[in-house]
C-alpha cells in the first residue's frame, strides 16, 4: 500500500512541475495547437496553445513507477515486473506515435499529422509486439502478463482464441482504446479527468486482485493475474500524472495533451485490459471513452447510409457545444459521467467476486 501512495505522490509531484516548464519551452518556440477549421467557433481562439503535453504525462508515470520502486527498495518491496513494463512500454510507444503526429502538424502549420495508414502502422506494430511479450515472461506459477483467454473480469475457460486470434484482438484492442481517447480529447480538461477516474478504478481493482491472487490466498473467486500490485502502481502513476497535467490543462487549458498524450492513455487502458483479465469490464469502466468512438462510428455510418448527420459534429462532446452548452458544462458534465461509469464497473467487478466466491 505504502508503494502505492508513493508512486501516486511522485507521479503528481513530476507532472504538476514539468508541465509549467513544457508551456514555457513550447511558448517560446511558437509550438501550438492547430485548430479544426470546421470545428466549434470558440475553439478557434485556443489556435497556438502549447502542445504535445502529453510528454508530461509519460515522464511522470515512470517517474512515479520507477520511483516508488527505489524507496521501495529500503523495506524489501518486489522488484520491477514484466506486466507493468509491457503496460509502461506499450503506452510509450504509442505515445511516440502521436508525437510524430503531433510533430508533423506543427511543422505543416495544420491540424491533420499523420496519414491514417501511418498511425495504424505505428499503432499495430506497437500492439503486436505487446501481444508476443504478453504471451512469455511465465513466473513460477506458471502465469503469463498476457493470456489467450477472453476476459470479461477473470479469464474465461468457454473461450480460448489461440495465439493468432489474440494477437488479432489484442490489436482491436489497442488501435480501438487509443483512438477512442484520441476522440475524447477535444475540450480542455475532459480526457484527462475522464482518464483520472478510469486509472482510479483501477488501482482500487489490480489491489483487489493482489489482495485475493490465487498466488498467495488460493480460496474460492481468487485471481490468476501475473503482478496485480505491479500494475496497481501503474494504475496510480498515471492517475495522479493526469491530475497533475490537469491542473495545467482545466479550462483555460494553457498546454493540451496532443496526440502524445491522448494515444498513450489509450494505450495504457488497452494493456491494462489484458493484464488485468477485464477486458469485457474495461467497456464499463471507460464507457465515456467507448461512446466516444461510437459516437464517431455511428456518424459516419448514418451519413453515409442516409446523408444525414446523426449528430451536430462528432465527437459527440461537439454535438453538445453546438447545442448551446458551455465548454466547462460538457467538460464538468462528462467527468460525472466518467465517475460513475467507473464506479458501476467496481460494482461489477464485486459483484463477479461475491458471486464466484459463493
Amino acid at each position: 500500500m505504502r508503494q502505492i501512495l508513493f508512486a501516486a505522490m511522485i507521479g503528481l509531484a513530476v507532472s504538476i512541475c514539468l508541465t509549467p516548464l513544457l508551456i514555457k519551452i513550447f511558448a517560446k518556440r511558437e509550438l501550438g495547437q492547430e485548430i479544426r477549421v470546421d470545428g466549434p467557433p470558440t475553439h478557434h481562439s485556443k489556435r497556438g496553445t502549447p502542445t504535445m503535453g502529453g510528454i508530461a504525462i509519460i515522464v511522470a508515470m515512470w517517474a512515479g513507477y520507477l520511483g516508488s520502486h527505489l524507496i521501495g527498495l529500503r523495506y524489501g518491496a518486489d522488484g520491477i515486473s514484466a506486466s507493468a513494463l509491457l503496460v509502461l512500454g506499450l503506452a510509450t510507444a504509442l505515445g511516440f506515435v502521436g508525437f510524430l503526429d503531433d510533430s508533423i502538424k506543427l511543422r505543416q502549420r495544420r491540424n491533420l499529422g499523420l496519414t491514417a495508414t501511418g498511425k495504424y502502422i505505428g499503432q499495430l506494430s506497437a500492439a503486436v509486439i505487446f501481444g508476443v511479450l504478453a504471451l512469455g515472461f511465465r513466473n513460477d506459477s506458471g502465469l503469463t502478463p498476457g493470456s489467450r483467454d477472453l476476459s470479461y473480469v477473470r479469464d474465461s475457460s468457454i473461450i480460448s482464441l489461440g495465439t493468432v486470434f489474440f494477437l488479432l484482438w489484442v490489436c482491436f484492442l489497442v488501435v480501438s482504446w487509443s483512438n477512442a481517447v484520441n476522440f475524447t480529447d477535444g475540450l480542455d480538461g475532459l480526457a484527462a479527468g475522464s482518464m483520472s477516474w478510469a486509472l482510479g478504478a483501477y488501482v482500487l481493482i489490480t489491489f483487489w486482485q493482489y489482495s485475493n491472487s490465487c498466488a498467495s490466498r488460493p480460496s474460492m473467486g481468487c485471481y490468476h493475474v501475473r503482478d496485480p500490485l505491479d500494475l496497481a502502481l501503474v494504475c496510480a502513476s498515471g492517475a495522479a500524472a493526469c491530475i497533475g497535467f490537469l491542473w495545467w490543462n482545466a479550462a483555460p487549458a494553457k498546454i493540451i495533451m496532443g496526440d502524445t498524450g491522448s494515444m498513450a492513455l489509450g494505450g495504457m487502458l488497452a494493456g491494462l485490459s489484458i493484464t488485468t483479465r477485464t477486458e469485457l469490464l474495461m467497456v464499463v469502466v471507460g464507457a465515456l471513452f467507448f461512446a466516444e468512438i461510437l459516437s464517431v462510428l455511428l456518424q459516419i455510418a448514418v451519413f453515409k447510409t442516409t446523408r444525414q448527420r446523426l449528430f451536430k459534429m462528432a465527437p459527440f462532446h461537439h454535438h453538445f457545444e453546438l447545442a448551446g452548452w458551455a465548454e466547462t458544462t460538457v467538460t464538468i458534465r462528462f467527468w460525472l459521467l466518467s465517475g460513475i461509469a467507473a464506479a458501476v464497473g467496481l460494482m461489477l467487478f464485486y459483484a463477479e467476486y461475491l458471486a464466484a466466491h459463493g
